[in-house]
């Protein structure tokens, strides 16, 4: 693990990106890109030095991929950047900056809602709850106050953020350690948005934790843990509770104002943004799902269907469509220190996740322009 440095030593160095080749292995809302940055190639390819590794698989190898990814970097916009890129024919990692290895353990943020949903309805699947239970059916007379009220709001409501809930993070400014009654009891001193609406609301998956844990009396990290990661060997994901330490090895994270934030006392988020993972697990995790590994398929039509969100979110997933006409699904996580953004076609085939070592990219084209130069077909 590297010494801690500041975020201004750090964009001082030069950048170096390095593509290592391996064997094949066996909200936001809606986000509509209609004219992504260019990418300059001569500027990539001072960049890019390709390794004495195997060769790269010709399906996955992108200059131009490699190229938005060190925009992040030579841009200013991140210490360190890193992505890692999968399909039928193998996978293939790439960095810029210094700071970031492919085994490394990072905050996931919001990507833990993926997670959560999925296991909502495996819960659904398994008839132990339904979609259209009330919050009040599971968690009795919790929701009251300033005009809320859960007898009111479905279990479909919290996972496609159209309860009206207020964001608990907009008084903590994700900076907070609450537990998950103080997340809700925050939330609930301020007056719904209108019930129906998508507004994307970390409120609406604490809840979610909360009766995920009062169907199964276990914690919904248990239950995550047991129902997927171990079933998908993700080695590297964990649900860190109250501990404050990144599991080795790791690098370090830098807030927007450059501040050491590796340590994080990730009750700031909780069943909203708590997990841990790496750039393997999060590529095998999403390929999976959307694969049908980890749910039955009209449950994850169900997950995919976006109607009652209006086109923005499914659940603990929203799609993004490409220039050239693909769309591809997953979701973004941001917590103090760490931006993570997977993204994949709907069948799980061809993924992609990226990430960056401080609070995300400043500039919002960069990382559009980053999926189409990855998921749009090339010419040569």
């Amino acid at each position: 693990m590297s010494s801690p440095r500041t975020a201004r030593t750090l964009l001082a160095i030069p950048v170096s990106l390095a593509l290592l080749g391996l064997a094949p292995s066996g909200p936001s809302g809606l986000i509509s890109i209609h004219s992504p940055s260019r990418v300059s190639m001569a500027t990539a390819d001072s960049l890019i030095r390709v390794s004495a590794a195997p060769a790269v698989s010709p399906a996955l190898t992108s200059p131009t991929t490699d190229a938005a990814l060190a925009r992040l970097v030579t841009r200013g916009e991140a210490p360190a950047a890193a992505m890692l890129a999968r399909d039928d024919s193998g996978s293939r990692f790439a960095r810029a900056g210094d700071g970031i290895a492919r085994s490394d353990h990072f905050r996931a943020g919001s990507i833990t809602k993926t997670f959560l949903a999925t296991v909502v309805l495996q819960l659904a699947a398994e008839h132990r709850l339904s979609l259209s239970d009330s919050v009040d059916d599971h968690l009795p007379g919790l929701v009251r106050g300033a005009g809320n009220d859960g007898r009111r709001l479905t279990l479909r409501a919290l996972l496609t953020h159209t309860s009206g809930l207020y964001d608990f993070t907009a008084d903590t400014k994700g900076a907070v350690p609450v537990t998950p009654l103080q997340a809700v009891h925050i939330a609930l001193t301020h007056p719904p948005a209108h019930r129906g609406r998508f507004a994307y609301s970390n409120t609406n998956y604490v809840l979610l934790g909360m009766v995920v844990e009062q169907v199964t009396g276990d914690s919904y990290a248990t239950e995550a843990e047991r129902r997927i990661i171990t079933p998908l060997r993700l080695t590297g994901t964990s649900f860190p509770g109250t501990g404050t330490s990144l599991p080795s090895p790791h690098g370090r994270a830098y807030s927007a104002d450059g501040s050491d934030v590796t340590a994080l006392d990730p009750r700031v988020a909780g069943a909203a943004g708590e997990l841990i993972s790496t750039l393997d697990d999060l590529d095998r995790f999403y390929s999976a799902l959307l694969s049908g590994e980890l749910l039955p398929s009209h449950w994850l039509r169900e997950m995919l269907d976006t109607r009652t969100a209006h086109g923005s979110y499914g659940m603990g997933l929203f799609p993004v469509k490409l220039p050239c006409g693909t769309t591809v699904w997953g979701h973004n996580g941001r917590i103090s220190g760490s931006y993570v953004r997977t993204a994949a076609t709907v069948d799980g085939r061809r993924v992609l996740t990226f990430r960056v070592n401080t609070d995300g990219p400043a500039d919002q084209d960069r990382e559009p322009a980053l999926l189409a130069a990855e998921f749009c077909p090339r010419t040569s």
